[in-house]
């Protein structure tokens, strides 16, 4: 089992770096893991740096960790995103007329959840393991601080709602008035195997964290909380989840959506 370490290199983050091992429960070290002469026995550490959180490897294996929704990727996608014509637009029934609320049960990083947001749907996301929650967390955090220079980033970023949780407790708390519009999940299973198309990065995340093992059971629980639709996303050649044929899929090249319809979709 990997051994994780939360770390701080600037005494000024001391306070938030011991904070956060209220949250969970690891050692905290003053230890810089991007020195050249540092060493630790630790693999892993939760660093807090004046940069933000990042979940480093001290072994060097691969890029550090971190939740960013202000640059690369997601900067691009909020300057010249493909709108409603993307997939992930139609799996969940976005339309010039209707805008869902969504709840992830599954939100990871916060991509895909970023995404829906960016085309102006509600979104709830749903984190259980503590690692990932503090990561997402730091990333929202500091959005909503780029957000005072970037109206856009700050629209964005005041249409997620973060909640640690067991995604099974959150749909037994749901009260038949406050149901979402779409439900949507894209369960992390244990690699296999190596995969050029999965980072090391994320590899290295997905040992450390484990994966939705319990997915099937929670798509069961889902199909009951949502008004609209359940949507799973899954890699292209995977078998349904569960082995619940959904209603139809939506096929790209190495990504589906598993629709599950409970009702029509309003116009």
């Amino acid at each position: 089992m990997s051994k994780i370490i939360i770390s701080y290199s600037e005494p000024q983050l001391a306070k938030v770096a011991l904070a956060s091992t209220k949250h969970i429960d690891l050692p905290l070290v003053e230890f810089d893991p991007n020195s050249k002469n540092s060493t630790h026995e630790a693999d892993y550490s939760l660093h807090f740096s004046a940069k933000g959180l990042s979940f480093v490897s001290h072994n060097r294996n691969h890029g550090a960790i971190c939740c960013d929704f202000i640059s690369g990727s997601h900067r691009h996608r909020r300057n010249f995103g493909g709108g409603n014509g993307q997939m992930i637009a139609k799996a969940v029934g976005i339309s010039g007329k209707f805008i869902p609320t969504v709840t992830d049960l599954t939100a990871g990083l916060g991509s895909d959840g970023f995404v829906l947001a960016s085309l102006g749907c509600q979104v709830q996301l749903i984190e259980r393991n503590p690692i990932v929650y503090l990561l997402l967390k730091d990333g929202l955090k500091r959005a909503q601080v780029a957000g005072h220079d970037d109206l856009k980033l700050r629209d964005i970023i005041n249409r997620m709602e973060l909640c640690e949780m067991q995604s099974y407790n959150y749909l037994d708390s749901l009260s038949k008035d406050n149901l979402p519009d779409i439900i949507y999940m894209d369960p992390m299973f244990p690699i296999r195997k190596k995969s050029a198309q999965v980072k090391k990065e994320m590899q290295a995340l997905h040992q450390v964290v484990g994966g939705d093992e319990d997915a099937a059971e929670l798509l069961e629980k889902a199909l009951n909380r949502a008004k609209y639709r359940v949507v799973i996303k899954r890699p292209m050649h995977s078998d349904y989840l569960g082995m619940l044929k959904p209603s139809y899929s939506l096929e790209g090249k190495s990504t589906r959506y598993d629709i599950f319809a409970k009702q029509k979709i309003p116009k």
